[in-house]
């Protein structure tokens, strides 16, 4: 890649002018070739707000019966306790998490883990209900 062999260089040569000055208190890793401009954040941004305010349009024809993760869940749980034959041969445990990938994607679009005060995946709401829905299997199973 011709981008990461010019940013080799280019590094090189700032440690090279770094070194030959004496120039003290430069830490590796902590190269300010990774800051962003102020025009870059900005832009970065507006290209985050705008990804965020398209994935608030993304359920907002749907029926809540089927973008509510727990109600979806529920579904499944009175068909499993309901038809309890039917629900093993339809393989519903192997379908679920293809099912239930693109509502957590969805609501993981603005999860940052590296953020200061981020919230716990344990925390969310869509981790309660498989949580709560995997405890209903395992109880059931058991009986």
């Amino acid at each position: 890649n011709n981008s990461s062999v010019f940013l080799t260089k280019y590094r090189t040569c700032r440690r090279q002018v770094r070194e030959c000055s004496g120039e003290a208190g430069h830490h590796e890793g902590m190269s300010s070739d990774d800051e962003l401009t102020p025009a870059e954040v900005n832009e970065f941004q507006k290209s985050k707000d705008n990804v965020l305010e398209d994935s608030r349009k993304v359920f907002e024809d749907v029926h809540t019966d089927f973008c509510d993760i727990r109600k979806i869940l529920l579904k499944f749980q009175e068909w499993k306790e309901k038809f309890p034959d039917s629900y093993c041969d339809a393989y519903i445990s192997f379908c679920l998490p293809k099912l239930l990938n693109l509502l957590i994607r969805v609501q993981l679009i603005n999860w940052n883990p590296l953020e200061q005060n981020f919230k716990e995946l344990e925390e969310m709401s869509w981790f309660r209900a498989i949580e709560e829905f995997s405890d209903a299997n395992t109880v059931s199973e058991s009986k």
